[in-house]
């Protein structure tokens, strides 16, 4: 199973004992994918999904929030991957004015686009993060993180987005809204807000996978930056030793290292003998014993020495 169908598993085995937060929970799930239709001239509410893990929770809220026994029919899916699609409706009309009465909702309030959503439902804390559980559990989804960190939710209505991310915001979460589809889409790309979003839907479980998956991320970028900045010294150090010890020779080849001073001469022969010495260590090996700077001041010395042979074609200049 995937990342974000274990989350909605998790999520989907919660206990919920006050009917509030039941009543949240449920109109979280209805603001995305509830339908209100009539049929043989019945009011009819239904709810309908390919997900059977959002099918059952949605059934044993309804269940037990309003002591009511949903309809469960299930048939192909219309699309291509021909998945069973699960309808849970509420076939009597006094049960389905009991549910909208619950949710403070009217039916000019609904529509094929999922149901809105009173604020009065959403006024204690607890029953915000049933709210936004019952919204991912109805239409969100999470990429794997060990791929990257992506949280997203698809709403139909302009409105139910915007509270949605009002919701989210009450707990320091900010969402970002785009279209795809022609559906709005409110998703989180930092790993930490996505902590922060588990949290919140007390999908504890998911959140410890997510945060050591970010731990071994965070561990494993470190460590590479420091072998890349090592690599990057080592590399810059081998190169600088190829050049001096390229100068000296030509030095060598054109005038000869007795022609040096006698401090260039004893550094230029120390770095032949020595090519992968650090600048340390041969300044230790000289006597008197010189410092790293000036090692580095000689070699220096002797690069502009090789570069003014290069200039008078390899002549001593008189």
């Amino acid at each position: 199973m995937s990342f974000s169908g274990n989350v909605k598993e998790e999520l989907a085995r919660s206990t919920i004992k006050a009917r509030h937060c039941q009543i949240a929970e449920i109109a979280g799930m209805l603001s995305c994918l509830g339908k209100t239709h009539r049929e043989n001239k019945k009011f009819i509410i239904e709810l309908e999904t390919e997900n059977i893990t959002l099918a059952k929770r949605y059934y044993e809220l309804v269940k037990a929030a309003f002591a009511l026994q949903p309809a469960i029919t299930i048939q192909q899916s219309q699309h291509l991957n021909k998945n069973r699609m699960y309808a849970v409706t509420l076939t009597e009309q006094e049960d389905g004015m009991n549910l909208l009465d619950a949710l403070k909702a009217s039916l000019d309030d609904q529509s094929e686009k999922g149901f809105s959503v009173s604020d009065l439902l959403l006024n204690k804390s607890c029953c915000k993060r049933a709210y936004i559980r019952g919204v991912f559990l109805a239409a969100g989804s999470m990429t794997d993180p060990e791929k990257g960190y992506h949280f997203e939710v698809v709403f139909r209505r302009e409105g139910n987005a915007a509270q949605f991310m009002e919701q989210l915001r009450f707990f320091g979460i900010e969402g970002k809204l785009t279209t795809r589809k022609g559906n709005l889409l409110v998703y989180i790309k930092e790993g930490a807000q996505i902590v922060d979003a588990l949290n919140v839907m007390e999908a504890h479980n998911a959140l410890m996978e997510l945060e050591n998956i970010r731990i071994l991320k965070e561990v494993r970028n470190s460590v590479n930056r420091k072998v890349n900045c090592e690599t990057a010294n080592i590399n810059k150090t081998v190169h600088a030793a190829v050049k001096q010890i390229e100068d000296i020779m030509y030095i060598r080849e054109k005038m000869g290292l007795e022609a040096l001073s006698p401090a260039l001469e004893a550094v230029a022969r120390l770095r032949i003998e020595y090519p992968e010495a650090p600048l340390k260590e041969l300044g230790d090996m000289l006597n008197p014993p010189v410092g790293k700077s000036g090692v580095n001041h000689r070699l220096r010395k002797l690069s502009e020495i090789a570069q003014e042979l290069k200039d008078n074609g390899g002549k001593e200049e008189l």
